[in-house]
This record gives structure tokens, sequence and C-alpha cells, in this order.
């Protein structure tokens, strides 16, 4: 049962990030679930949240250590260099509002 709820915690979190968190590329905002990316970042995050270990701090080193690739692979950046400012701010309110609902 505690798995299932984690699952769809999981599940949750990876859908409000996706919807609400974009990376920019040129003035093109590309949300993390067209992308593609919601799903990891809502898994790294997730362990900040129930370890109560969530900062800002924290949050930027995990976007640091996701890498995505450009090119076809032949280059990775990380996913951290593509959020505009208002985006960390937005990802922060919604980790901030599961860990309280939590």
């Amino acid at each position: 049962m505690l798995m299932a709820n984690t699952t769809e915690l999981l599940e949750a979190l990876a859908a409000e990030i996706g919807e609400n968190v974009y990376i920019d590329v040129a003035k093109w905002h590309l949300y993390l679930a067209n992308a593609k990316l919601h799903t990891i970042v809502a898994e790294q995050m997730y362990s900040l949240i129930t370890d109560n270990s969530l900062s800002e701090n924290r949050v930027k080193e995990v976007l640091g250590n996701i890498s995505v690739k450009i090119g076809a692979g032949k280059k990775e950046i990380a996913l951290l260099d593509f959020l505009p400012s208002q985006c960390l701010v937005e990802l922060m309110e919604i980790l901030e509002k599961f860990q309280q609902e939590m």
C-alpha cells in the first residue's frame, strides 16, 4: 500500500512539474513533460522532499546533475542551465507544496 502511495505521489509530482516548469532555448519554452524530463526530475526531487532536505541549493545541485542531451547526443548540458529563474522559483513552490502535504 505504501508503494502505491509513493507511486501515486511521484506521478502527481511529475505531472505538476511537467505542466509548470519549462526549459528555455532561444526564447522557445519546452515544458518538462514534453521534453520527457518531468519524471526524472520528480524522482530526483522526491528524496529531497522525503528526507526533509529541500533547499534551493540542493535543488540546484540535483538539476545540475541531470544532463540534457543535445545534437543527437553529441553534447550534454545540465538541466539547470536551461531553466529560467522564474521556473526555478516555480519548481521550488511545487516541491514545498508537496512537502507540506506529505
